[in-house]
């Protein structure tokens, strides 16, 4: 079993490992939408997780660490499925229909999802803000998609890669209360290389099976989506991802799911400097309101009533 309550790790780890969160999730979004321009997105996630996974596992098992249990295998596998396949599974695919920005700040809603997913499972009651924050966080992804935009005039966000990403959030969300229980490896970077190769894996196998090895052409590949997949290898994986599953085990998940406010603000910026992407006066105002909705959130969840925690769908799949 892994919680945070049974490791300990200097305030100045934690925030070092945020920081890296906050700064390389905030600008993957613009970097997927490179790669994703002349790669096909399963394939192109799946290789790019493949290959973090394999360096971070094979590593880690020359570096001495113990070979993993079948039930090892099968916790990560859950996480993969969840984080990777359908939470960023989701993104890239998305991204070919929405800008980099929008979808960071849809993604930005995973709190949300986080402490609804908390309260049906009754690990705790919310307090009064915390539910308010939910109901504002919803309201701040109904103006930032907006009803002109939901009838597809121009210009409009698309409404499929917005529910994608929506859906992409709640899965995200529900594999990341999962790993903070699960049974895997003591060592952080040997079970992040696990979940990375079965994630990875299943990216690509669900590639394959929509036909993606017809579509992709490397000598089509432009340089900028070979730069996007690079910087998504590296910084995405190997730092980002890797800084995320250790928080999830050291840290409390109210800190840890703030970089779901910070990276929305990032991307957007990212995006509007290194892409031209639109920056509205309705996605600024969005972006306040979600910003706010789970800041109000993650700052008033400790005041909510905790419960022992009864057995969710999740955790017994």
């Amino acid at each position: 079993m892994n919680s945070f309550e049974s490791r300990s790790a200097s305030a100045t780890a934690i925030w070092v490992a945020m920081i890296s969160v906050y700064i390389t999730w905030g600008s993957t979004y613009l970097a997927i939408r490179f790669a994703v321009q002349t790669m096909p997105p399963f394939l192109m996630a799946g290789f790019r997780f493949l290959l973090a996974g394999s360096i971070l596992y094979l590593w880690r098992r020359w570096s001495g660490d113990e070979r993993p249990r079948l039930v090892h295998w099968r916790s990560a596998a859950i996480i993969g499925l969840f984080l990777l396949l359908g939470g960023n599974g989701g993104v890239v695919w998305a991204e070919q229909r929405v800008v980099s920005g929008v979808a960071a700040l849809l993604v930005g809603a995973t709190p949300l999802w986080m402490v609804l997913i908390d309260w049906v499972r009754g690990v705790y009651r919310p307090a009064l803000p915390t539910l308010a924050g939910v109901l504002v966080g919803f309201v701040g992804i109904a103006l930032l998609i907006g009803p002109a935009e939901l009838i597809g005039l121009h210009g409009a966000i698309d409404p499929l890669g917005a529910a994608v990403l929506v859906l992409a959030s709640f899965l995200w969300a529900a594999g990341s209360l999962y790993s903070r229980n699960a049974s895997l490896p003591s060592s952080p970077l040997l079970a992040t290389g696990m979940e990375m190769l079965t994630g990875g894996l299943a990216l690509a196998a669900l590639g394959t099976l929509s036909g993606e090895w017809a579509r992709l052409n490397l000598a089509a590949v432009t340089w900028p989506s070979w730069l996007g997949l690079g910087y998504l290898v590296v910084f995405g994986s190997l730092v980002g991802f890797t800084a995320y599953t250790w928080l999830l085990r050291v840290a409390p998940t109210t800190l840890v799911s703030t970089y779901a406010y910070v990276n929305p603000v990032v991307a957007v910026v990212i995006g509007n400097l290194l892409a031209d992407e639109p920056l509205t006066l309705r996605v600024v105002l969005s972006t306040v309101v979600i910003v706010g909705a789970v800041a109000l959130i993650t700052f008033t969840r400790p005041l909510g009533k905790r419960k022992t925690p009864s057995a969710s769908p999740v955790e017994s799949a």
